[in-house]
């Protein structure tokens, strides 16, 4: 078994995308070359910009590479939650942001001429429990009336045509959702930048940022660069870098693994229609077959970054059979981990701390938000936009947080309870 992303596997690193020396001057200078960062150097670019992205590891090196390559509509927080917490107007838009953050990356791959897999494949929610799916045909009403939006509510006797497992008790169906290999991705993006003429740095790690009367001394580990402008876009894996910004972040780890490519009819009887799959719980899974047809597993069954890959396969692994007995005979090939950016109020945030811009805080659903949070947050340092809905929101911090989230095994606690008393 590789303890390695399962994406990287054979996956040709894209001739265009070349590692560029620090130069000593650009407009703008971005921090993580991942969907954020570089959505955002696309941007400055066609804008005229020149752009340094600056890598402490390699291109995609973070989530961006290690996530399951789901795009499901929606975000953290229910559009339910969010007309409460913000009002209907501001809850629309965010809704509406969801769906036009997939089709953002579909825009976007089709226009650099990616190729990642790419597919419209539609998503399940899958109701843990009974009283779940009741919560889901109720949201489905809610759906239709306030966001004109259409959810398909089925039973758990017709969800056997969307899943091949009997352990749930009904589910969601939504038509928009999509899927894509991550890396393949994040790589085209990477070399599209490239191409476009910006500096790509990697092994490039920021040590330090200070003010100059015409915009920032960036320090690193190849030199100085100046800049304009700053963009942070390093979500999980966010450091004290910028002071104050660590402390509206913390990482959450997600794990995952794939099993061996599977037999034509056992990828048929586990899913007939190729959806994205993810359950109802605190806890939750997630899965979907691979375009070569390996199932992939995942979940936050740990909310640590340091959990034994092997312990996690193994969990990983006993919930699945869980599911699908079948596939008992099926070897696990690779088990990884990425971490993600969660914030206090679960939403994606973008702001700016000493006049530094930062995007971040994408709480799972990284590939499609983070892209149109990127592009966003290039468009307000160009000057395009005025505003984005996620400036306007609150970036709330707790005090008993500075740096190390000490607090997440008790979170975890706390979920493992609800899931069970749900």
């Amino acid at each position: 078994m590789e303890l390695s992303p399962f994406w990287l596997d054979g996956l040709k690193q894209p001739a265009d995308l070349k590692s560029a020396p620090l130069p000593d001057r650009v407009d703008a200078a971005i921090v993580g070359a991942g969907y954020t960062g570089l959505n955002a150097a696309r941007v400055l670019l066609r804008h005229g910009a020149s752009v340094a992205v600056l890598e402490r590891h390699t291109v995609g090196w973070g989530a961006s590479s290690r996530n399951g390559g789901l795009l499901t509509t929606g975000s953290k927080v229910p559009p339910e939650v969010m007309f409460k917490r913000y009002g209907r107007e501001l809850g629309r838009e965010f809704w509406r942001v969801s769906l036009d953050s997939i089709d953002m990356v579909e825009q976007v791959i089709t226009e650099v001429g990616i190729h990642c897999d790419f597919a419209r494949t539609g998503q399940v929610a899958l109701a843990y429990k009974p009283a779940h799916f009741e919560a889901m045909k109720k949201k489905a009403a809610w759906y239709e009336r306030n966001l004109e939006h259409t959810l398909q509510p089925i039973t758990a006797d017709e969800l056997q045509g969307e899943l091949g497992s009997d352990a749930y008790f009904g589910g969601l169906v939504d038509e928009r959702a999509a899927n894509l290999n991550p890396a393949a991705y994040v790589l085209g993006l990477g070399a599209a930048v490239a191409r476009a003429g910006a500096s790509l740095c990697r092994n490039t790690e920021v040590l330090g940022i200070e003010k100059s009367p015409n915009g920032y001394h960036i320090q690193t580990s190849q030199g100085v660069l100046r800049t304009k402008e700053v963009l942070i876009a390093t979500n999980g894996y966010t450091d004290r870098l910028v002071a104050g910004l660590r402390r509206r972040i913390f990482p959450v780890g997600s794990y995952v693994i794939v099993t061996e490519q599977l037999p034509p009819d056992v990828r048929r009887r586990l899913s007939p229609k190729s959806r994205v799959y993810y359950d109802s719980k605190n806890f939750l899974n997630y899965f979907r077959l691979t375009a070569d047809g390996r199932l992939l597993f995942g979940g936050r069954n740990d909310l640590s970054t340091g959990l034994d890959l092997r312990q996690s396969a193994r969990r990983l692994r006993r919930r699945m059979l869980e599911l699908f007995p079948y596939l008992e005979e099926y070897a696990i090939t690779h088990s990884w981990t990425g971490q993600l950016g969660m914030t206090f109020d679960l939403m994606p945030h973008i702001g700016r701390i000493n006049g530094v811009y930062y995007a971040l805080g994408f709480c799972g659903h990284g590939v499609s938000l983070a892209t149109y949070a990127g592009a966003e947050v290039g468009s307000l340092i160009v000057g395009e936009r005025k505003r984005s809905p996620f400036m306007e929101i609150k970036h709330p911090t707790r005090f008993f947080y500075r740096n190390r989230a000490w607090f997440l095994p008790f979170a975890a606690q706390l979920y493992r309870f609800l899931d069970r008393m749900s």
